[in-house]
């Protein structure tokens, strides 16, 4: 498994609090120094070169916080996961449920309790403490968060796109004793912006009315058995925008295909008034809907900010929803080091409990960040979700697979974060450098022709990784269906299995490159292991 990165490093610091502290820190609060420790990692890259300072965040502005908390027992959460999820072990499908990971690697109550009267001690409203005792959510006033943890809010403006933004000036600091707890505190900026990956493109039609593949066209290239339809199944979609039900049921209806009414929960008020994401939520369902038809999705709709995608996350794997399709991310490069360990840290709880990502690897070819070198977008490259890449995808006139060659924009290549994961070792290919390798599989992503979808009162092809990932959400969801049947487990976490099939059940793409990095024989940078094979790899996975 990968090495963690060291999220917390002491450092003596001037005492910062002027207010009441509780019985814990009375002896430090009366002492003219406490000593407080940073939480390393949590300062936006680059703001000293990148960005120009422009002024404070008024005293008065409320901010919401997603605190979270290390898991017990150092790496044993890490162990515990490379064996559930390894096909190989007895251990293989024997998930934990909630309260037993809670149990086993959450903080306790005292530790929470400790967190929760420092926070209340500095003014700040604390809201939910989240399931396995490992996230907590809080709100305050700029001056609060800027006097709880040790550092200054400013506004600032990237030289490069323009935007304006707020971020902490420094690393946050907290009290000794409550610093070996915490390992992100996501809210004290809002830099990144996570960003859809859905290419709409309207064609001239190939099969759906416009254009793009139909569902009989998905279903017969990915040779989708007409007996498997996700009944009894449930699939969670991330999304920081909504979607208008007309436009699902449109869609639908047009092909027959009697979904269930997707649900919606919204978290943290929710992503508020419909924007340009729309598309992207309505492609996520409508995909899902065209592969699983009979699966029941539930939409989680949260902020586009660090502090509501740890949230979302975390109340997906809540939720307990065996299968999550993503189509949000950004460049690893765009991130705080932290934040991806705070998310890092819900993808590995949730592959504990038997859940499965899949995470659309981006569109922008192996330059995910866009500044002419290579780099990889983040969660696809997070080693306890599966990146889905992307491909071409041509099927015959009777709607079977034809070929399929990798397409140009889809996302591949190395983390500059995580250490390549031990099931992966075995692809390991000199240009990872010995990093995490990103896809590891791919589907139809191509926008012309794309997937006929209908959206904001259209109907339009639209392309992008975001098609993809719901196409392999949608195999997780018809192949769990399967191993119900069977009396198996879920396929959870899915890498490890897929790994170990070495390319059964996959179409295996050897042409067609991403900018960097060409497809070849077996896994590559391009299209990992390929597309799937639907029959072939669930019968190889459920062995």
């Amino acid at each position: 498994m990968k090495s963690r990165l060291k999220l917390v490093g002491l450092v003596a610091v001037p005492a910062l609090l002027s207010a009441a502290v509780p019985a814990a820190y009375a002896a430090n609060a009366a002492q003219p120094h406490t000593t407080r420790a940073a939480v390393a990692g949590d300062v936006v890259k680059g703001l000293d070169t990148q960005a120009k300072r422009t002024g404070s965040v008024a005293a008065g502005k409320r901010i919401p916080v997603a605190i979270s908390l290390s898991p017990r027992g150092g790496s044993a959460l890490d162990t515990f996961v490379a064996k559930v999820s390894d096909p190989h072990s007895a251990s293989y499908g024997h998930y934990l449920t909630k309260a037993q990971f809670a149990a086993r690697f959450g903080r306790t109550d005292a530790e929470v309790k400790q967190l929760t009267r420092y926070l209340h001690a500095q003014g700040l409203t604390v809201g939910k403490v989240h399931a396995g005792n490992l996230l907590v959510d809080a709100t305050g006033t700029a001056a609060q968060l800027e006097k709880a943890f040790g550092t200054k809010l400013s506004t600032f403006k990237d030289a490069r796109s323009g935007r304006s933004f707020y971020a902490n000036d420094s690393a946050p600091t907290l009290p000794t004793a409550l610093a070996s707890l915490v390992s992100d505190v996501a809210g004290l900026n809002n830099h990144a912006q996570l960003h859809h990956q859905a290419i709409p493109r309207t064609v001239s039609p190939h099969n759906g009315p416009g254009g793009g593949y139909t569902p009989a066209q998905l279903k017969g290239g990915y040779n989708v058995s007409g007996t498997y339809t996700g009944s009894g199944q449930k699939i969670a979609l991330i999304e920081f925008d909504g979607f208008q039900q007309s436009n699902i049921t449109k869609y639908d209806t047009n092909y027959g295909l009697g979904s269930p009414t997707p649900t919606v929960s919204k978290v943290d008020g929710g992503s508020g008034a419909l924007g340009d994401g729309q598309v992207e939520v309505e492609l996520d369902i409508e995909v899902l809907h065209a592969i699983a038809p009979k699966a029941g999705v539930t939409v989680f709709e949260g902020p586009n900010s660090d502090a509501g995608e740890v949230d979302t996350y975390q109340a997906i794997v809540d939720s307990g929803i065996p299968t999550t399709s993503i189509s949000w991310g950004a460049a690893e490069s765009a991130r705080t080091t932290s934040n991806i360990n705070a998310v890092d840290a819900v993808f590995k709880a949730g592959a504990a409990q038997g859940l499965g990502f899949y995470a659309a690897s981006g569109d922008d070819g192996s330059d995910d960040a866009g500044d002419g070198g290579t780099s990889v977008d983040y969660p696809a490259s997070d080693p306890y979700v599966t990146g889905v890449g992307g491909t071409k995808l041509t099927v015959t006139s009777a709607n079977a697979f034809s070929k399929e060659v990798a397409w140009s924009g889809g996302g591949g290549g190395k983390s500059s974060v995580f250490k390549i994961p031990s099931w992966q070792t075995a692809v390991q290919r000199s240009a990872g450098g010995g990093f995490r390798q990103v896809p590891d599989v791919s589907a139809h992503a191509n926008p012309s022709p794309g997937v006929s979808i209908y959206s904001q009162g259209s109907w339009s092809s639209v392309g992008g990784t975001s098609a993809a990932a719901p196409e392999w959400a949608a195999f997780a969801a018809l192949y769990n269906q399967q191993a119900a049947a069977a009396g198996k487990a879920n396929l959870g976490f899915a890498n490890p299995a897929l790994y170990a099939a070495n390319g059964t059940g996959f179409h295996d793409i050897t042409s067609g490159s991403n900018g960097a990095y060409s497809a070849a024989t077996g896994w590559d940078f391009t299209t990992g292991w390929g597309s799937y094979n639907a029959a072939t790899l669930a019968t190889k996975l459920l062995g």
